[in-house]
C-alpha cells in the first residue's frame, strides 16, 4: 500500500472488522475477535499488527471511521452512567409514566422497563416558562442549588436537565446547565439534544444522552489513546444512528445521536453497491454474529425514521407498536433487528419447541465449534453439521472449527431430547433462525407498506450470504447480491459515508396555514447555524449540502412521518404537494389515509451533509478480491427439498459473467455463500456476485 491511508473499524458482538483504503484504492482487510472488556483493544491491535507488517508509516493514517456498539451495549445491559434529573415542578414522572402503551396486549404478565433514572434521582426545581416561551414563574436558583446538592450526595455522575417547554425558551436550561457544570462532569440540556416540543420525547432522549455520555467519552479515550500510543494521530470520525459521520468530539458532546451507529455502516454501504451497480430497490441483510438486521433502501435513498426503541426488539405483533424499550427521538436509518446471529444460542422452551436467541455466546467462549470451551448450541454450529460452513478455512484458515464438538453440542441439547437426528435438528435450527429473521425483513418491508419482491436482497455480515437463499425464498424474493467482502462489508460502508449533522426546531400549527414567508425564514436562520458549524469543521462553499424536512400528521394522532421539501425556496403550491406526499406515505406505512383529515406540521429540520471532498469517497469495487482455488466437494444438506447433496466448493474469482446453477458453496476469507439447488450465481463485474431464483 501506499499514499494517504483510510481506516473504517466496526465493532460487532463477535468480531472487529477493519478496512484499511489507501488512496490509490488498494484494500487490505482484518477480522478480529472482539474485546468486550475494553473494545478498543480490538481496535489498536489490529492497527498495530497492521503497521508492524510495514505496508504503512502511523503518518500516513489520515482518518479512522469508526461504527461503535458501545453506546448500544451501554442501555442493553444497563451499564451506563448513574444519571439524575432536574425538571419542572409536577413533571417529576414524566420518564415512568411514558405513553400508557403496551407493546404486547394482551400480555397481563408484561412490565414496562424499568427508567434509567429512578424516582429517587429525578428532582424538580421551581420554573414555568408557557408554550410560546413566556416566562410565567421566575427560575429559582436555590431549588436548583438544592438539588444539586442532593444530587451529588446520590453519587450522579451525569445530569439530564429537560424542563417544560424549553423548545421554546431555554433560558432556564441554559441557566441550570452554568450552575451544574462545576458539580457534574456532564450535563445533557433537552433544549440541545431535542429543541422539540412533547415532554416525555425529550425527557426520554435527554436521559438516554447523559446515560451514555461517560461511557462512550471514556471509551473514545481509550482509543485515542491506544493509537496516539501507536503513533497515530488522524481524526477519529463516528458513524451515527441516519448514516453520517461526526467528530469524536461531537459524538461525545451529543452521543444520543450514535446509539445505532454499528447497523448504520451497512446500510450506507448496501445503498453506496447499489448506487454502483444500478439498483434502486434494495433490502438489506447484515447477519453477523449476535444480531440480524434489515433495511430498506428505496429509490436509492436511506428509509429514515423520527424515532425508535433501544431494548425492545420486534414486536412480534408490530415493530409499529411501542413502548417496549427506550425511546429515542432523533433520526435514524429504518433498521430492524433482532437477536438471530451466528452466536445465537439455540434452546428448548418449557413447551418443548425448538428457539433461536435473542441471548448470544459472544466472542468468549464463541459457539461450541470455535474450540474455546464453549459447549452451547449456536446456528453456527449448526451450519457447520450441516456442510454449509468448512471446518478446515474459516478467516482463510486462520480460524478452525471443531465440527465434533459442534455436532455433541447440537446432540446433547437439542437433538436427543427432541428425539430427532443430529442433521434434522441442525436443519430446524437452520430453518428457527430463518423464521426469526425475516421478522427484521417483512418489519421494513412489509409492515411498511413494501412488497419485499420488489426488492433486491442484498445480504452481507459473515452469516448473511449462508442464510440469504433461505429467507429470500421464503419471502418469494427472486434477486440476491453479495458483495465483495460481505463479512467486512459494515467496515467498508464507513468509508463511503459523509460528514452529516441535522437541526431541528419545533413549528406546530396546520400546514393549511402555513406562512411561507415566515418558514423560509427559519430555515434560512438554521441553515446560517448549519454553515457556521460546518466552516468549522472544514466544509465552506459547495461541500456543505442543505437538505430540508418536515414533520406532518393528522390532527389528533400522536406521531408523525419525515416528508421531504423540494430543493427550492417554498411556494403558495407546495401546501397541496406536501398533503399528498404524506397521504401517499401514511397510506404506505398504516394501510390507510384520511383525506378529511387537517393535517398538522409538527417541525422543520434541516440535514446538513459534508462533502469530504478526497475523490476516494466510494470504495473501489473494480479491486475486490479475486481469489481462485482447485474445485473441491463436500456433502452438503439442503434441508427435505433436495436432502445431502455432493457440493462443489469454489472461491469468488472461480465465478465468472455466466450463470452457474446450484448445488455451489463459494468460500472465502470473511464469508460464505450458499447457493441452493433451484438457484443460479454469477458474478458480472466488480466483484458482486448475483443470484437468481430459477423458475
Amino acid at each position: 500500500m501506499s499514499g494517504q491511508i483510510r481506516i473504517g473499524a466496526d465493532i460487532g458482538g463477535t468480531f472487529t472488522d477493519i478496512v484499511f483504503l489507501d488512496g490509490n484504492g488498494s484494500v487490505h482487510t482484518a477480522k478480529v475477535s472482539s474485546t468486550p472488556d475494553d473494545y478498543a483493544r480490538a481496535i489498536s491491535n489490529a492497527v498495530g499488527d497492521y503497521l508492524a507488517a510495514g505496508d504503512a508509516s502511523p503518518a500516513e493514517v489520515v482518518e479512522i471511521n469508526h461504527g461503535t456498539t458501545v453506546a448500544t451495549n451501554a442501555i442493553l445491559e444497563r451499564k451506563g452512567a448513574r444519571v439524575g434529573l432536574l425538571t419542572t415542578e409536577g413533571f417529576r414522572d414524566v420518564l415512568e409514566i411514558r405513553r400508557v402503551r403496551l407493546p404486547v396486549l394482551y400480555d397481563l404478565q408484561w412490565e414496562k422497563p424499568p427508567p434509567l433514572v429512578p424516582r429517587e434521582r429525578r428532582h424538580e426545581v421551581g420554573e414555568r416558562v408557557g408554550a410560546g416561551g413566556v416566562v410565567r414563574q421566575a427560575l429559582d436558583p436555590d431549588s436548583v442549588r438544592t438539588a444539586i446538592e442532593a444530587l451529588k450526595a446520590q453519587g450522579v455522575e451525569s445530569l439530564a436537565v429537560c424542563l417544560l417547554h424549553s423548545y421554546a425558551n431555554d433560558t432556564h436550561e441554559r441557566a441550570i446547565g452554568e450552575l451544574a457544570a462545576e458539580a457534574f462532569g456532564d450535563v445533557s440540556l433537552s433544549c440541545d439534544v431535542l429543541p422539540e416540543l412533547r415532554e416525555y420525547e425529550r425527557t426520554a432522549t435527554t436521559v438516554v444522552d447523559a446515560y451514555v455520555k461517560p461511557v462512550l467519552r471514556r471509551y473514545l479515550g481509550r482509543l485515542n489513546d491506544q493509537l496516539r500510543h501507536l503513533g497515530v494521530d488522524a481524526p477519529v470520525m463516528v458513524m451515527q444512528s441516519n448514516g453520517g459521520v461526526i467528530s469524536d468530539a461531537s459524538a461525545v458532546a451529543q452521543p444520543v445521536r450514535i446509539i445505532e451507529s454499528g447497523p448504520a455502516a451497512g446500510v450506507v454501504a448496501a445503498a453506496a453497491a447499489g448506487h454502483h451497480l444500478g439498483l434502486d430497490n434494495i433490502i438489506s441483510f447484515d447477519m453477523g454474529g449476535t444480531t440480524a438486521k434489515a433495511s430498506v433502501i428505496e429509490s436509492g435513498d436511506l428509509t429514515l425514521v423520527a424515532e425508535y426503541e433501544v431494548g425492545g426488539g420486534v414486536n412480534k405483533g408490530s415493530r409499529l407498536i411501542k413502548g417496549a424499550g427506550h425511546l429515542i427521538r432523533v433520526p435514524a436509518i429504518d433498521i430492524a433487528e433482532v437477536g438471530a446471529g451466528g452466536g445465537s444460542i439455540t434452546w428448548i422452551d418449557p413447551g418443548g419447541a425448538l428457539r433461536v436467541g435473542p441471548e448470544s455466546v459472544g466472542a468468549e467462549p464463541g459457539p461450541a465449534c470455535y474450540g474455546r470451551g464453549g459447549d452451547l448450541p449456536t446456528v453456527t454450529d449448526a451450519n457447520v453439521v450441516l456442510g454449509y460452513l468448512n471446518a478446515e478455512y474459516l478467516l482463510g484458515g486462520d480460524l478452525r472449527l471443531d465440527a465434533t464438538a459442534a455436532e455433541r453440542a447440537i446432540a446433547e441439547r437439542i437433538a436427543d431430547p427432541l428425539g430427532l437426528s443430529l442433521q434434522q435438528a441442525a436443519a430446524g435450527i437452520y430453518r428457527v433462525a430463518n423464521a426469526t429473521m425475516q421478522r427484521a425483513i417483512r418489519a421494513v418491508s412489509i409492515e411498511r407498506g413494501r412488497d419485499p419482491r420488489d426488492f433486491t436482497l442484498m445480504a452481507f455480515g459473515g452469516s448473511g450470504p449462508v442464510h440469504a437463499a433461505g429467507l429470500a425464498e421464503a419471502l418469494d424474493i427472486t434477486r440476491i447480491v453479495v458483495p465483495p467482502w460481505p463479512g467486512l462489508f459494515s467496515a467498508i460502508g464507513l468509508l463511503t459515508s459523509q460528514v452529516e449533522q441535522l437541526y431541528t426546531h419545533s413549528a406546530l400549527g396546520r400546514l393549511a396555514d402555513l406562512d411561507i414567508d415566515e418558514t423560509e425564514a427559519l430555515f434560512e436562520r438554521m441553515a446560517a447555524r448549519a454553515r457556521t458549524d460546518f466552516a468549522a469543521e472544514g466544509f465552506t462553499g459547495d461541500r456543505v449540502e442543505l437538505q430540508r424536512y418536515v414533520d406532518l400528521r393528522y390532527r389528533r394522532q400522536i406521531s408523525e412521518l419525515m416528508i421531504a421539501l423540494p430543493d427550492r425556496p417554498l411556494r403558495a403550491d407546495d401546501r397541496t404537494t406536501l398533503e399528498d406526499a404524506f397521504h401517499r406515505e401514511h397510506k404506505a406505512t398504516y394501510g390507510y389515509d384520511t383525506r378529511d383529515e387537517p393535517i398538522e406540521i409538527v417541525a422543520v429540520k434541516l440535514r446538513t451533509r459534508g462533502r469530504r471532498d478526497d475523490g476516494a469517497r466510494t470504495v473501489p469495487w473494480e479491486n475486490a478480491p479475486a481469489e481462485t482455488s482447485p474445485r473441491t466437494n463436500r456433502w452438503v444438506d439442503f434441508g427435505p427439498d433436495h436432502g445431502s447433496l455432493d457440493t462443489a466448493i469454489v472461491e469468488r474469482g472461480d465465478i465468472g459473467d455466466t450463470p452457474v446453477s446450484g448445488p455451489l458453496i463459494v468460500e472465502e476469507y470473511d464469508s460464505t455463500v450458499v447457493v441452493p439447488p433451484t438457484w443460479t450465481v454469477h458474478q458480472p463485474a466488480y466483484g458482486f456476485l448475483k443470484m437468481e431464483r430459477e423458475t
